[in-house]
């Protein structure tokens, strides 16, 4: 006996709200080349504006490097207080005596001259051996005649350790122009001059006094062909300085926040010497931080 079909249900009809899942998914699927756009977000004014100075600075940068042969980085006619000149120091590498804690060290040397605080990169896995090829340009003050060498361990779970210093005389004929490269002892846990040695390359570049503007005279041809004037011929005419520019906090803050290594002060006298032209300034910072 034949008996009558099953109606037949389908998949869809039995479930209805798994089939619309599916459409909404379907209608949600892109299908193609990504756009542009995609899982990107557009930058704010400020970002754009600090991107912008960036790309400013370092294409400043680059230009340095197309400087004759000779010609000395400091920018010259820069004229700077209480500043004898640029000691440029090379931090090379240190033969240590002794690696301290239970992995290698990683080694970094803080370096002070004066007020001013510099730092080499961390020589990762350096241990007893580390180097660095780090050049420094610092500004020497009056009276300032040694310079203070500081080696750190970065700890990765604790303070870092200083494993080793030591303050060391600028020799005079550094001073008088020659390049000097020395083996400084190091002092630390070991003892004075102990705790193994560090090789510093030094030399100095007397930095001009004259002032960055000077009024210079220059000749003009004489009016000609008017009554009672005088014979034709040149006549001195006084060149006329531009008005002082007025420094805004704002304007030394910025440079600040792309030289971080420099002082306040000495980034409102370059602004001055350059008449508030942020352009000049920024290359002058650059010359003397290269």
């Amino acid at each position: 006996m034949a008996t009558a079909p099953k109606s037949v249900t389908s998949l869809d009809q039995r479930r209805p709200e798994c089939s619309n899942g599916q459409t909404d998914r379907r209608q949600n699927v892109l299908i193609g080349d990504l756009p542009e756009d995609f899982l990107r977000i557009e930058p704010t004014v400020e970002q754009k504006q600090v991107a912008a100075d960036e790309q400013a600075a370092l294409a400043i940068h680059h230009m340095q490097y197309a400087r004759p042969v000779g010609v000395p980085a400091v920018a010259s006619g820069v004229s700077l207080p209480n500043v004898r000149g640029r000691l440029d120091i090379t931090v090379v590498e240190a033969r240590l005596v002794k690696n301290y804690g239970v992995t290698r060290m990683d080694p970094y040397v803080r370096l002070r001259v004066g007020h001013h605080v510099y730092e080499t990169k961390t020589s990762y896995n350096g241990a007893k051996n580390p180097k660095w090829e780090k050049v420094f340009h610092c500004f020497l003050p009056h009276g300032v005649d040694s310079l203070h060498l500081e080696i750190y361990d970065e700890r990765a779970f604790s303070s870092d350790e200083k494993i080793a210093w030591a303050l060391h005389s600028i020799p005079d004929t550094v001073l008088e122009g020659q390049t000097v490269e020395e083996w400084v002892p190091l002092n630390g846990k070991q003892g004075d001059g102990e705790e193994g040695s560090i090789c510093i390359v030094m030399t100095f570049t007397t930095m001009p006094n004259q002032p960055m503007y000077q009024q210079t005279p220059y000749l003009i041809p004489a009016p000609v062909g008017l009554a009672n004037s005088s014979p034709p011929g040149p006549v001195h005419v006084q060149q006329q300085l531009p008005a002082v520019a007025q420094i805004s906090a704002e304007d030394v803050k910025q440079l600040q926040e792309m030289f971080p290594g420099l002082e306040e002060d000495v980034i409102r006298t370059i602004l001055e010497n350059e008449r508030g032209n942020k352009d000049r300034a920024i290359n002058s910072l650059l010359q003397m931080t290269e």
